[in-house]
């Protein structure tokens, strides 16, 4: 599982050249991964092979239009549960603590709630505690994967493998709370710029200027093994 989820966090980030040339790499890695089912590898092949199709500038604009461009379909997991609330940064700052407690390190400019790097994080950590783990965000995850599936998006098929790998079933009250909340236009700049100013997020004096906005293009996984340990489940919202 450890495996799948790294495969995960890197598909899930910022499409760049080196990500398209790791697929063959990536697609091997599954084939060899025993912790999933064959449906499961397939739906991650098929979408890593999508990426490497792609001309990287194509790749990159979907993504963008995607994730950046559209508030509904971030990447960055308080954003759907907390929003503009006051919260949000105080979930921050535990999220990142957590990090820290676990010998975890990001970028200073890396939001700690950006779902590739939580991925990663999970990556480390036992199967039982990851499982956990994604159970908590399983509302946000099903949310993300009915909107990609309106769309006809081959992202869905990420947010499938991890609703298949996270402990439990989604809360249907939180679930339809987050599908009724209006979706943005990709295509309005000026609302989304709007979106953006109004919901900057600072948190312990590590978040980077605009680091949470629309310009986030180059995040990018780091590749750094990382010893799972065993702690108990920790809460992240």
């Amino acid at each position: 599982m450890n495996t799948v989820l790294k495969v995960l966090s890197l598909l899930l980030s910022y499409p760049t050249e080196e990500l398209r040339q790791s697929v063959p790499e990536l697609k091997a890695a599954l084939a060899s991964e025993t912790g999933i089912a064959k449906r499961e590898k397939t739906l991650l092949t098929k979408l890593a092979d999508d990426i490497g199709s792609l001309d990287i500038y194509d790749a990159q604009e979907r993504y963008v239009f995607l994730f950046d461009r559209t508030r509904s379909l971030s990447l960055h997991l308080f954003e759907h549960v907390h929003g503009e609330s006051r919260d949000r940064g105080q979930a921050m700052v535990d999220l990142m603590a957590m990090y820290e407690d676990e010998g975890f390190d990001i970028d200073a400019k890396e939001l700690p709630d950006y779902l590739p790097m939580f991925l990663e994080f999970l990556s480390t950590k036992p199967r039982a505690e990851a499982s956990e783990l994604l159970g908590q965000i399983a509302h946000i995850l099903a949310a993300l994967k009915e909107r990609l599936k309106k769309r006809k998006s081959i992202y869905v098929n990420a947010f499938g493998v991890l609703e298949a790998l996270a402990l439990g079933k989604p809360d249907q009250t939180l679930l339809r709370n987050l599908l009724e909340t209006a979706e943005d236009d990709p295509h309005d700049l000026e609302a989304l710029d709007r979106i953006w100013e109004d919901e900057a997020v600072t948190f312990g004096g590590n978040a980077g200027e605009n680091a949470c906005g629309p310009d986030r293009l180059r995040t990018q996984m780091r590749a750094a093994s990382r010893k799972p340990s065993d702690p108990s489940p920790k809460h992240i919202a």
